[in-house]
């Protein structure tokens, strides 16, 4: 099922795949964004009309987290490394306590619906999770991969929360890396994949969250029969300059000193043949004007440098 819809290296930056797997992500967790609202917010930027700040940030998380799954898919792998940067960008602005982001948590955890109770020592943590992702990164088939971390994850609850919507982005990445169609949780009950963790839980059985990882999966890759004329082809000249484009911007952001199409012009002066520098520089002009914080990942920009950029450019712009 999954190479009937065959997606390459780049699938992943498609607005659908991160509208849907956003969206139906969220929607486990309660969030009431619809998928219009989730559509708008990653396309446009624009927040859903009086929804809370706090699902606006999830989504945009999950947009940060699913572009930086598909940008290194050349390079990352099941590590303690990618897990926590996974993490980080999927928790960004959400903890009460920032310094818990992409962090082994350093107390016990609770839940109210059940009655296990996960490791609470940070080094016994940090331990199972380093065999937890070495076995996943043994495991040759990529769909027992993907469930392998969608069942110990949640399970080892490495981090003080958002466990679980790491673990379903970690259950997509052997995906990804073999170029077979995600796994989207389109139409997921939360009430299914609940009582499923329950089970893996308090049991230590696996068979409901294998069944409803196979409804799932069956699931996604109907959604993507469907919409993959629809698909857009990526930009060539995009495609072709995708590495100077996001050096030039972080070389922008991080020096927010300098004139930014001054910096722009510089670098495609220097590095494009002379036919295509205006369209080179018009594409990174608009990228970045899309530039929030959301997607600071995908060009390797801190928060902080976006900031004060920001900052900057508010008072002498």
């Amino acid at each position: 099922m999954g190479s009937t819809v065959p997606l390459n290296a780049s699938a992943g930056t498609y607005n659908r795949l991160l509208i849907d797997l956003s969206w139906a992500s969220i929607q486990l967790e309660g969030n009431t964004y619809t998928r219009l609202y989730t559509r708008e917010l990653i396309e446009h930027g624009r927040a859903g009309y009086g929804m809370a700040a706090i699902e606006t940030q999830m989504i945009l998380n999950h947009k940060s987290a699913i572009e930086f799954l598909v940008e290194n898919i050349d390079s990352v792998e099941f590590s303690r490394q990618t897990v926590a940067n996974l993490h980080g960008l999927l928790s960004e602005n959400l903890l009460a306590k920032p310094a818990d982001e992409g962090r082994i948590r350093q107390q016990p955890v609770e839940f109210m619906s059940s009655v296990y109770r996960p490791l609470s020592a940070p080094q016994a943590l940090e331990s199972q999770l380093d065999i937890v992702l070495e076995k996943a990164d043994a495991i040759d088939d990529p769909f027992e991969q993907s469930f392998f971390v969608m069942v110990h994850l949640p399970y080892l609850q490495p981090f003080i929360d958002i466990n679980k919507r790491t673990s379903r982005l970690a259950a997509n990445l052997p995906l990804f890396r073999e170029n077979l169609c995600p796994l989207t949780f389109i139409g997921l009950p939360e009430n299914s994949y609940s009582a499923a963790l329950l089970g893996v839980y308090e049991s230590a059985r696996v068979e409901a969250l294998r069944d409803v990882y196979v409804w799932a999966y069956e699931r996604s890759t109907q959604e993507y029969l469907a919409i993959k004329q629809n698909l857009q082809t990526p930009d060539p000249l995009r495609l072709q300059w995708r590495q100077l484009i996001k050096q030039t911007l972080r070389d922008v952001i991080s020096q927010p000193e300098l004139e930014p199409l001054a910096v722009i012009t510089d670098a495609v002066t220097g590095e494009v043949p002379k036919p295509e520098q205006e369209d080179v520089r018009a594409l990174i002009i608009e990228e970045l004007k899309r530039v929030h914080t959301g997607v600071l990942a995908k060009y390797g920009i801190r928060p902080s440098q976006f900031e004060m950029w920001i900052a900057f450019h508010r008072k002498f712009g």
